[in-house]
């Protein structure tokens, strides 16, 4: 095992909220412009209305209004914990996540190199062994290495890190979202309550709404969506917002450092962060031992880490 290829899951403390006979306003923090948590606040914090701008939304992109979301979940993991109320100002983000043909523009136009191709190696599955390895050659246009299919233009780029993703946010003139703002989508910019974007089912009259394991992991004996790795963004539909792929296909990274909820609630800065943030799921998640295509899930690996499961989506601030 390598940690630089690992998936590493982060442990959460609950902390108890402020009584209901309490009506004192819970205090505030703001976490980073556009985002402001509440200190123990057990019920939605009173916002200002967020009135959609006068603007255009750029092509590829959907507006996700501002409001208050209850982020995490008390049915979820222990990092998912406590469940905190969280102001969300309005935000543009990409539809789908960045395909393996944006990223190659990117590449085109900047000569960019990814870590995995100097490194020399990405982290792919080994089905056989159920373990990860270090392929060597794996990389954004061979994600499972270079004996293996060539990555398909339509599909999520992956075997990138999250300096690479930031890399291509910059030159793209956009952002990697914060995790918060990436459930405040996920929930439909409307703190809806689901398990996902779509509802709390994976299926709806027997057809597929998200790319996850087909079987009990590690065993895979049927495609029952039709895809064993990456399926092509946008195949299983659209979440009420217009969002693609917010569920499975692929892991997204955000511009977080892991934290617990229970400091993030006090406005507390991790003291040494050695992990980013990622959302979303994959096609690789299973129930049995990963449901984090919820749209409370969380994962965690280091900023260098690529992975054959692991991509991204941008955001962009209003006005920019």
């Amino acid at each position: 095992m390598v940690y630089r290829h690992l998936i590493v899951f982060a442990s959460g403390l609950f902390v108890a909220g402020l009584t209901a006979a309490c009506k004192t306003e819970p205090k505030a923090h703001e976490l980073t412009p556009g985002l402001t948590v509440y200190e123990g606040a057990t019920e939605a914090p009173v916002v200002p209305t967020e009135a959609k701008p006068p603007v255009e939304t750029p092509p590829g992109m959907v507006y996700v209004p501002g409001g208050a979301v209850q982020i995490g979940s008390e049915e979820g993991m222990d990092w998912e914990k406590p469940v905190l109320w969280v102001r969300v100002k309005p935000f543009l983000i990409d539809e789908h996540p960045v395909t393996v043909a944006e990223f190659r523009r990117f590449v085109e136009a900047t000569d960019y190199k990814t870590e995995a191709e100097r490194f020399g190696d990405g982290g792919v599955l080994d089905e056989a062994t159920k373990q990860w390895t270090l392929i060597k050659g794996a990389n954004w246009q061979f994600p499972q290495g270079p004996d293996q299919p060539k990555a398909p233009d339509n599909h999520p780029v992956t075997q990138v890190s999250w300096n690479d993703a930031k890399n291509y946010a910059s030159w793209a003139g956009k952002r990697l979202p914060y995790e918060f703002e990436w459930e405040h989508a996920a929930r439909n910019g409307t703190n809806s309550r689901t398990k996902y974007p779509f509802g709390n089912e994976l299926q709806a009259g027997g057809k597929h709404l998200a790319n996850t394991w087909n079987g009990r992991f590690p065993d895979h004996d049927a495609v029952a969506d039709g895809y064993h790795y990456t399926s092509p963004v946008g195949q299983f539909g659209k979440s009420p917002l217009g969002l693609t792929d917010m569920s499975g296909n692929v892991w997204e990274w955000c511009e977080d450092w892991r934290q617990d909820y229970a400091e993030v609630q006090y406005g507390r800065s991790p003291e040494h962060p050695t992990e980013k943030v990622q959302r979303g799921g994959s096609f690789l998640c299973e129930p049995g031992w990963c449901h984090g295509y919820r749209v409370s899930g969380r994962s965690f690996s280091s900023p260098e880490t690529a992975l054959m499961h692991v991509g991204f989506r941008c955001v962009k601030d209003l006005g920019k």
